[in-house]
């Protein structure tokens, strides 16, 4: 068997960090007064113009005109771009006045409206873009904040998880043991002495000893990894255990790799992944037996839970976002691991989740 760690995912930080240079441009742009922003498209339409007067009426540069505008409209907007469309329409009308092939003004000026009417389309056209690329971006951060708070809910859960379960095992455990230990002692005082009454302090010691294994499971089960520092597979068959003698359902763990995995948290997330999937299986399915398996294949870590019960497709009628679900969806998006739910071959549900992994000694 071999140790396995992740692939780190691409981060959001490295993301921004391979950001556009034309982006970067729009973003400052847009956040100066028009007037700045202006600038550049009134210098390239005057250009324009320039070139327009010196190729003459028969090279016509009209068309080009809209580049400053498309800037124009990009940067600060419709009533920018009207701006330069008017100064383009200015500019071509002075470059083609003394060579231009109409007989009247009229015509002349029939000719420059069709240009301006030409120059106002690329402005509305650029202005929706624009639009769609802004409620684009809105959507994305959206979802980016979504993802950012469920997040924090998980990474609030999973500290007061671990914070209960410290307590537990380091708090209450070892004041039940405590007291445990005290009625031992009395109840061999009471049996030194024959007191009949030896035989409800052995109840009560009993009693006692069985509270702490139940608060001992109880913290192995909030915050397993962490606890008993053991790792995935130890933990998964403390869940195995704990739920099977709980609720009398045949579990079985295959460990197929050294599941060693270098961050902590990624063995949480499948650990909850599991969890949620034995829960399921028997408060859901009415499963009598549950085989949860840790196997290596094709540089995928597999964790695998198969059930006996009714199936998702049943049990899950009409419950398809359920917040179980929806959890076990963002633990393994988390991880960058891909969650599928199947049905098993015994009728019931399986559920596998695939994370990439590389090789380590």
């Amino acid at each position: 068997m071999k140790a396995v760690s992740l692939i780190s995912p691409l981060t959001e930080e490295s993301s921004k960090a391979v950001e556009d240079f034309p982006s970067k441009i729009t973003r400052w742009m847009r956040a100066r007064p028009m007037w700045v922003s202006l600038l550049l498209p009134v210098l390239l339409t005057l250009l324009m113009g320039w070139l327009d007067d010196i190729t003459g009426w028969e090279v016509s540069l009209f068309i080009f005109y809209a580049f400053p505008i498309i800037l124009a409209v990009w940067w600060s907007g419709a009533t920018a771009g009207l701006i330069i469309s008017a100064l383009a329409g200015v500019a071509w009308w002075l470059a083609n006045e003394t060579d231009h092939p109409y007989e009247t003004q009229l015509g002349y000026a029939w000719a420059l409206m069709n240009r301006e009417f030409y120059f106002c389309v690329v402005v509305f056209a650029v202005m929706a873009v624009r639009n769609r690329q802004e409620a684009d971006e809105a959507h994305i951060r959206m979802l980016e904040e979504r993802r950012q708070l469920e997040h924090d809910i998980v990474s609030v859960s999973e500290h007061e998880q671990q914070r209960i379960g410290q307590d537990l095992h380091d708090g209450l455990c070892q004041h039940l043991a405590a007291i445990g230990c005290a009625a031992r002692v009395l109840t061999e005082d009471l049996q030194a002495k024959n007191v009949t009454e030896a035989r409800d302090a052995a109840m009560i010691e009993d009693s006692i000893q069985q509270a702490v294994l139940e608060a001992r499971n109880l913290a192995r089960g909030i915050f397993p990894v962490h606890v008993d520092r053991s790792g995935l597979a130890a933990a998964l068959s403390d869940l195995a255990r704990m739920t099977g003698r709980l609720t009398g359902v045949t579990i079985e763990v295959t460990e197929g790799v050294e599941s060693h995995l270098a961050d902590p948290e990624a063995s949480m997330h499948l650990y909850r992944i599991a969890q949620e999937a034995v829960a399921n299986a028997v408060r859901h399915g009415k499963a009598t037996r549950i085989a949860i398996s840790l196997d290596l294949a094709d540089d995928m870590l597999i964790l695998k839970i198969d059930d006996n019960g009714s199936g998702m497709t049943r049990h899950k009628a009409g419950k398809a976002d359920g917040m179980g679900l929806r959890t076990m969806r963002y633990r393994a998006q988390a991880l960058g691991a891909l969650l599928d739910f199947q049905d098993a071959p015994e009728g019931g549900t399986r559920v596998l989740c695939r994370l990439p992994v590389q090789h380590s000694a």
